[in-house]
Parts: structure tokens; sequence; C-alpha cells
């Protein structure tokens, strides 16, 4: 894909300050982070959700992500970190990718980023619950 910039990193077409070059995946750092130090994993093919990533590479890329957490928090002395995913909507470049943020304690980050909402009651609730697990593939 030519014009991803993220398989261009990945190819060592696009400068990057890459953290890790694994078989599973490629790790770098944001350009325009949340926190310093904060990393991007994406893996090796082009692939734009989590849904197009195969069962198959699961246990590697997310074992990747799973390590640089650690090494995040490690490496800087950050009293924990903040993993998130977009699947489409505020995907700002079209190839799977997981953020890895720094966090520490007061850093001013709250919550997630939209507003939060609650359910009527329980039945509503229980309905969405219902409606997901009716939609979930078997495992």
């Amino acid at each position: 894909m030519g014009a991803c910039v993220f398989c261009g990193i990945v190819a060592g077409e696009v400068p990057a300050f890459v953290v890790a070059d694994e078989p599973d995946g490629v790790a770098f750092l944001d350009t325009r982070p949340v926190f310093r130090g904060h990393v991007l994993v994406v893996p090796r093919a082009h692939l734009v959700t989590l849904a197009d990533l195969p069962a198959e590479a699961l246990a590697g890329y997310f074992g990747l992500v799973q390590r640089l957490a650690v090494a995040v928090e490690s490496g800087l002395g950050a009293g924990g970190t903040f993993v998130a995913m977009n699947n489409r909507v505020s995907q700002s470049v079209a190839h799977l990718h997981t953020h890895v943020v720094p966090r520490t304690k007061g850093d001013g980050l709250r919550g997630f980023f939209w507003p939060r909402t609650r359910y009527a009651d329980d039945v509503e609730a229980r309905g969405y619950a219902d409606r997901v697990a009716a939609a979930l593939a078997p495992g």
C-alpha cells in the first residue's frame, strides 16, 4: 500500500523513531503523542481493523503490545499505561494500530476522550448486553 504511511514505516521507507521491529509487528513513537513516549504498534501487513487481523496472528501481535506496555511503564518510570485502538472511526491512519500511552498520577488525562453516558435502567443495559452477545462470533 504505497499511500499508507504506516506501511512505509514498516518497509523502512518513511522515517520513524522505531522502538521495536519484530516479525509480529513494528512499534514506533507517535508523532503527535498524548504524552511523550506514546508508542504505536502496527502489524507488518496492511490491515485496517482488528477484525482483519488473522486469528493466528492475535497472540503474537498482542504479545508485542503487552511487552510494550510493560516497557513503556518501566522504561519511562510511568505509573501505568493507557492501551487503546480505534476501528475506522477516529482512526487517523487506515492501518490497524494500538496506542500505548504512558500514564502518571495527576497527568490530566481523565477517563476516555469522549463524553460518558448512563443506561436508563438495568433493562436497557441488559438489552445492549444481549445484542452484543448475540452478535459475538463463536470463540
